[in-house]
């Protein structure tokens, strides 16, 4: 199994025995998350915002407005970090002190360039489309040139990263497990709801399979 090599920013050292360096198991997070967490600092200033995200290969891809001030900071080349958090569970222990949560993380650190290419422009703005619902991308129009001009994408390769994963039951001092209290790890899971159709939808539009029968991204097949 490939692993990426740890380095002083990325290796985890609390809880190191949580830490995961195989690249499947970073691949698999961040296919998983429908949303990723994008830290950069600009005039001095840390600045984190949500957004989606797509991975292809070795490479995570993100997207918005030319005017979107994070993505014009990120052209400059300057240092970002990206991350992305799986909660799977909440933990709830016998003392207050070793509540957690069950979940699973993970950490990019690099610098982005923007994509120019145009074909790999449009297969980055397709792989973020078919990240949220599969195949979605061959069954809607695909962006004008108009729209292709006015989107930046930026590609961040995965070179330098890491994870953190926590399963399994609480972890209670030795006394307290004759307690009474309950204790135990309570199941969290997002699902989807019914699709609701658009008010203009023409009548008799069947809704997609891939959206009828919704699975979260890296669940599917």
């Amino acid at each position: 199994m490939q692993t990426i090599q740890a380095t002083p920013r990325t290796k985890v050292v609390r809880h190191r025995e949580r830490g995961r360096y195989e690249r499947d198991t970073i691949n698999a997070i961040l296919d998983e998350a429908l949303i990723c967490h994008v830290g950069y600092v600009l005039d001095g200033q840390p600045y984190v915002l949500p957004t989606t995200h797509a991975r292809s290969g070795d490479r995570l891809y993100l997207h918005g407005a030319i005017a979107n001030r994070m993505l014009k900071s990120m052209k400059t080349g300057i240092a970002v970090c990206v991350t992305v958090t799986l909660l799977d569970g909440l933990v709830l222990a016998r003392s207050a002190m070793h509540h957690s949560m069950n979940y699973r993380s993970a950490v990019l650190l690099g610098v982005a360039r923007e994509v120019t290419d145009e074909g790999e422009k449009r297969a980055a703005l397709d792989a973020l489309v078919n990240h949220v619902v599969a195949e979605r991308a061959c069954g809607i129009r695909p962006p004008n040139p108009l729209e292709l001009r006015t989107t930046t994408v930026l590609c961040l390769q995965i070179a330098e990263a890491s994870a953190k994963v926590r399963d399994g039951p609480p972890i209670d001092d030795e006394a307290d497990y004759a307690l009474s209290c309950w204790a135990g790890v309570l199941p969290l899971e997002l699902r989807a709801g019914p699709p609701i159709d658009d008010p203009r939808l023409p009548s008799g539009t069947a809704v997609p399979q891939q959206v009828a029968v919704y699975q979260r991204p890296g669940r599917r097949g």
